[in-house]
């Protein structure tokens, strides 16, 4: 099973943000599917450290559709500064909700029939990897927003809004423009750990009847909107502390780095 399915596939579920719920379930359904026999590979001890989803996401990344600010000035009805940014948050919370929302709807059809034993996991790995999508495009997009870009191929800013998003934290501006491609080992370590605490979230999609539905919408919006605030404090403060990206940077003083969410 080639990744490229899932990572057009992904990256469709991240980008058309005026997606229907019928075609989001039907798509998330047919995303598990795929995943369901992709894990097959992975073995049982990639699964449970995270590689696994680290390694997809990875490629996912290139996928991910993000817009330049002129762009997203024009999607968000001529908004621009701050009012732009709310909105381009707004939107991303609001897609994290429905995935949530579906995921559970989806685990709910399934409820106590035999399939889900089998399912259940490649569910909330879909959802998983959706969401990190929908939020490392709101934070590539955040940073168009306020001026700091990141040059390059797909790869290479993939690696860094990973990055980003796996620190919580914003790019430093001084070194947007040089960035590689690969993301070192302390970067898939965060990469790792981040994509597991996110698959702990999704597991509240998996509640009988739509108590999942519910308690998935909620706790996708709060995250999604706590991981936006962190990103804009450090996109407007300027970055005073940087967390480490893709590239053989200095490493920083371990209190400098912000405490996981």
């Amino acid at each position: 099973m080639s990744s490229a399915e899932i990572g057009e596939l992904i990256g469709r579920l991240s980008g058309e943000e005026d997606m229907d719920r019928e075609t989001r379930g039907r798509l998330l359904g047919r995303l598990t599917r795929l995943l369901s026999r992709h894990a097959r590979s992975a073995g049982a001890a990639g699964l449970a450290r995270g590689r696994w989803l680290a390694d997809l996401m990875i490629a996912v990344a290139p996928h991910i559709p993000i817009r330049d600010v002129r762009t997203l000035s024009e999607h968000h009805h001529g908004l621009t500064g701050e009012q732009l940014a709310d909105s381009v948050v707004r939107v991303a919370s609001n897609a994290t909700t429905a995935v949530g929302a579906a995921g559970g709807a989806l685990a709910a059809a399934e409820f106590a029939a035999p399939p889900l034993l089998l399912t259940a996991p490649a569910q909330l790995a879909a959802e998983t990897l959706v969401v990190a999508a929908i939020e490392v495009k709101m934070i590539a997009e955040l940073h168009e927003v306020y001026g700091v870009r990141v040059d390059g191929s797909g790869t290479i800013r993939g690696a860094a809004f990973l990055t980003s998003w796996a620190r919580q934290r914003g790019i430093n501006p001084l070194e947007a423009g040089s960035f590689t491609s690969a993301l070192g080992s302390a970067a898939k370590s965060a990469l790792r750990k981040r994509l597991l605490r996110t698959l702990g979230r999704s597991m509240s999609t998996l509640g009988p009847f739509l108590t999942g539905a519910a308690a998935g919408a909620v706790l996708n919006r709060t995250a999604t909107k706590s991981l936006a605030a962190a990103v804009r404090r450090d996109l407007t403060a300027g970055l005073a502390t940087p967390a480490p990206l893709p590239g053989p940077y200095p490493r920083l003083d371990p209190g400098s780095e912000r405490p996981p969410s």
